[in-house]
């Protein structure tokens, strides 16, 4: 986990965003770049008198913007005595992604080119983290995002649940985050009965993860009525500070009409949480 991308939009969670990134920095000293972010919309589009004025980023507003993001992100990591990036610098350090103010589809595409995406858990409040964020990196950029809860965590990644379903997308997200578990005193593979796709049985995982050195056990709950209560509650019981799920084991469309576990935990966690899809 070398290289953080971090989603900047002013959001009310963006102080969580911070810090969360600039831990995972910390503990792989990491370079941690942040990139302005804003909803996909053209610079200008005409006005429909029938409906009002449409929103408009015009450029000086898209340079208010940036500006402001900018600040807020150079601030903090500036605060908590991170050093710029410069060429040849090893260790921990922060850089700033130059130019126009960027959208989700951008962030998606650029965050191929890192080993980890941070966002906020996102809300359809007003001022809160947007869905459309967090789904661009998991589908575009091919690498694994952490979604951040509403309240700063103390610790994370010291004790790891695993919400095993057997898939692909899980199985992705488990390698991708080899780095955090190698570092975890504590990684619990949780199934559920009765829940996920034909495959590999949960201690088959775990018998992997100890081939690397992760003493890894293992746990299996029922279902419950939703999996992914039933996630966010064995994995609060188990003393968890981190989850990792793949998502979208069934399609998004299918999740938007009958729900599904990574809906529910993209909602409802108030833990950190490693997507990979």
């Amino acid at each position: 986990m070398k290289s953080v991308l971090v989603a900047v939009e002013e959001h009310t969670l963006l102080p969580q965003v911070l810090e969360t990134a600039f831990a995972l920095g910390q503990a792989f000293e990491s370079y941690i770049e942040g990139v302005p972010v804003t909803l996909d919309l053209p610079t200008a589009v005409p006005v429909d008198m029938a409906i009002g004025a449409p929103l408009v980023l015009d450029s000086e507003s898209r340079r208010e913007m940036v500006a402001a993001s900018r600040h807020h992100f150079e601030t903090f990591m500036q605060g908590r005595g991170l050093a710029r990036a410069a060429g040849g610098l090893s260790g921990p350090s922060f850089g700033w992604h130059e130019g126009d103010l960027t959208n989700d589809t951008f962030f998606g595409a650029y965050a191929r080119t890192f080993d980890i995406a941070v966002v906020g858990r996102p809300s359809s409040k007003a001022n809160h983290p947007r869905l459309a964020t967090a789904e661009s990196a998991l589908f575009e950029s091919g690498r694994p995002i952490l979604v951040v809860p509403p309240a700063t965590v103390a610790t994370f990644g010291t004790s790891v649940v695993i919400a095993w379903n057997r898939s692909t997308e899980t199985a992705r997200a488990v390698q991708l985050a080899l780095p955090v578990l190698m570092r975890a005193g504590q990684v619990t593979v949780l199934s559920l009965e009765d829940w996920g796709v034909e495959g590999p049985a949960a201690e088959d995982l775990a018998r992997s993860l100890r081939r690397h050195g992760i003493a890894a056990q293992c746990r299996t709950a029922p279902p419950g009525r939703n999996p992914g209560e039933a996630i966010l509650k064995e994995t609060a019981a188990l003393g968890g500070d981190l989850l990792i799920k793949g998502a979208y084991t069934q399609s998004r469309l299918r999740q938007l009409i009958f729900g599904g576990a990574t809906s529910h935990i993209l909602a409802n966690a108030s833990l950190p949480v490693i997507m990979a899809h």
